[in-house]
């Protein structure tokens, strides 16, 4: 067992040369290699973080002017339909103006067609009238000579 314990002391013996040379590439790879990879990770990593932020405000402050442009144009569109339907009253309250003279002049039209048909109706009375004993007396002679000269 002695001799075990000797041989296992030469190993160990002869492993620590290279036990420390792997501690030194362990420590050298940790400040090599490891330190600036993580830092650069991290930065890398930051900057990802701050770009996808970035781009959720870029995104957010995107709908924020699509929702004032869809409310802008909505409003437009109001505008334009409050301002067609001013146009469509005020063209029907200059037509209904229109249809209102038009009845106007030809109720007086009417009514002064209806007065000179009433006028010439009176004339054409008081001439028939006038000529009525007249016509009659010459009916009275056409006739009274006639009967006169055949009972003869």
């Amino acid at each position: 067992m002695q001799e075990i314990f000797q041989q296992l002391q030469g190993y160990f013996i002869g492993a620590v040369p290279t036990a420390l040379l792997f501690l030194m590439l362990v420590l050298a790879y940790q400040f090599l290699i490891q330190g600036p990879l993580s830092a650069a990770l991290k930065e890398r990593r930051a900057q990802t973080e701050g770009a996808v932020e970035a781009a959720h405000k870029a995104i957010e402050k995107a709908e924020a002017r699509a929702a004032e442009y869809d409310a802008k144009l909505r409003q437009a569109r109001a505008e334009i339909f409050r301002a067609r339907e001013e146009r469509i009253k005020q063209w029907s309250a200059e037509r209904d103006a229109a249809l209102d003279a038009a009845r106007k002049t030809a109720g007086a039209r009417v009514s002064q067609a209806k007065a000179e048909l009433d006028g010439e109706a009176e004339k054409a009375r008081l001439l028939v009238q006038a000529s009525v004993a007249e016509l009659a007396s010459q009916v009275v002679h056409a006739v009274l000579p006639a009967a006169a000269g055949g009972s003869r």
